[in-house]
């Protein structure tokens, strides 16, 4: 029994050794981390126009939404007056709350209003070529966004492309075929894609949910519009 101790003891022994004996691994730096800037940065000049057209579709989005809501905002005591002060026949007082009132309805009953005696057909006419304006004036730059989400992924495309033709001009000239040489300049050039892809998803999801918003502003002033021509209507007018 001592024997077979001594013989374990012996083998432990010569196992601690051969372990001593092998070359230190290289310990992987763990303080290391991703840094989203210095990605960036490697993602080359071509960075440079994706990031101004992601900062025209915020100004764009941003400026957009704001005046679009602004303006589609509750009409009903604007309208409500204006039934009131016609029905009254106060068309001078109706005419000052349009003026007075900054909204793309109140113009166009403006409109209306300035030709009442004259064929409904023309007072009607009148308040459409306005509400053309109108729209016109709210869909302004809301096409920005369309354009950017189709160029900027071709920016991020092209980015890649022009970093994957510098890598094998490298490799034709060093004949490093390695895949870390390859890898290592390759990830970075993806970077590009990747912000034009980012920039185009959300100047796309921006038009369109801007768009949803314009067709709510449309459908209001249509409505609106169609009440007041129906009261010019009205016998009791």
């Amino acid at each position: 029994m001592t024997a077979v101790l001594m013989h374990v003891e012996q083998t432990f022994d010569t196992l601690n050794k051969t372990i001593a004996a092998l070359p230190a691994l290289p310990v992987q730096n763990t303080s290391e981390t991703f840094h989203l800037i210095d990605i960036i940065v490697k993602g080359g000049i071509i960075m440079i126009p994706i990031a101004l057209l992601s900062l025209i579709a915020v100004y764009v989005f941003i400026e957009r939404y704001l005046t679009i809501r602004r303006h589609i905002s509750s009409d009903v005591d604007f309208m409500n007056s204006i039934h009131e002060y016609i029905l009254n026949g106060r068309t001078d007082s109706a005419l000052t709350l349009c003026r007075n009132t900054a909204k793309p309805i109140a113009r166009m009953i403006e409109k209306g209003i300035s030709r009442l005696g004259k064929p409904i057909k023309e007072i009607e006419e009148s308040i459409e070529i306005a509400g053309k304006f109108e729209v016109y004036d709210l869909e302004k730059n809301v096409q920005i966004l369309a354009v950017i989400a189709g160029i900027a992924p071709m920016f991020g495309f092209l980015g890649t492309i022009i970093g994957v033709i510098k890598i094998f001009f490298n490799i034709s000239m060093t004949s490093d075929v390695s895949i870390g040489t390859v890898s290592a300049g390759l990830y970075v050039k993806m970077v590009s894609s990747a912000a034009g892809l980012t920039v185009g998803i959300l100047a796309y999801i921006g038009y369109h949910w801007l768009n949803i918003i314009l067709n709510k502003a449309i459908h209001q002033l249509e409505w609106n519009a169609m009440n007041f021509i129906d009261l010019l209507k009205s016998p009791s007018k």
